[in-house]
């Protein structure tokens, strides 16, 4: 299976695909500049291992490319980016959206929501994919900090919303292959506005505590 990172380039994005990378699964970094993903391939293989399986690509390269497609950008460019992406996606593929309506999108403070019309960033994702490919969003409260340093475990279970039971088993697989990562399905995909919503009180929480890998648990699960 191929990995592709749209916006891979950017803090998580690139986190995501140095750990995935790391564990020997197949990636693509996309950007719409390809030599800056191309240089963030590299920095991979610095960090990770030369004999580590990525590439960087084009974003609408590493789209056609591949199985999952993860869209990592921020949230003015998230409609912008679907839109030039939206004809090259495999039939069958799956999006999974990371994306968080902070207000720094419109140079407010990032521990400020904006009000999204479809109720959520993942849902606007939704209505913008190509008829046929399935929804999902993750991610959104994994420090870009804990997954760049590889000598550590993060400490945050990750949260997937979304309708599709296939694309969550696909999820949980490679959410273990992240140290100290714990799968936990949010149910649907209307249920990313809550999750969303977390990102901007654990950058709060950073700021206030001066950290910078805050992350949340999930507590009194079956078997947790």
């Amino acid at each position: 299976m191929k990995i592709a990172i749209i916006g891979g380039t950017g803090k998580e994005g690139f986190g995501l695909a140095l750990r995935w990378a790391a564990a020997r699964e197949q990636v693509l970094i996309g950007s719409r500049d390809e030599e800056r993903a191309a240089a963030a391939a590299a920095r991979v293989r610095r960090m990770a291992g030369a004999e580590v399986n990525i590439e960087g690509k084009s974003n609408e390269d590493a789209t056609a490319e591949a199985d999952l497609v993860i869209l990592s950008v921020p949230f003015a460019a998230q409609i912008p980016t679907l839109k030039s992406i939206r004809d090259r996606f495999k039939p069958g593929a799956f999006l999974v959206d990371v994306t968080v309506p902070l207000a720094a999108a419109v140079s407010d403070r990032a521990t400020r929501l904006l009000g999204v019309w479809h109720g959520s960033a993942a849902e606007q994702a939704a209505a913008f994919a190509p008829e046929g490919i399935e929804v999902l969003s993750a991610f959104h409260n994994l420090s870009s900090e804990s997954l760049h340093d590889l000598s550590s475990e993060v400490d945050c279970d990750v949260i997937v919303c979304g309708a599709s039971k296939k694309g969550k088993e696909i999820l949980k697989g490679l959410i273990e292959k992240i140290p100290g990562a714990r799968y936990i399905d949010g149910g649907p995909l209307e249920n990313s506005r809550i999750v969303e919503s977390i990102t901007a009180l654990l950058i709060s929480l950073n700021i206030r505590y001066k950290a910078k890998s805050v992350g949340i648990r999930i507590t009194g699960l079956p078997g947790s």
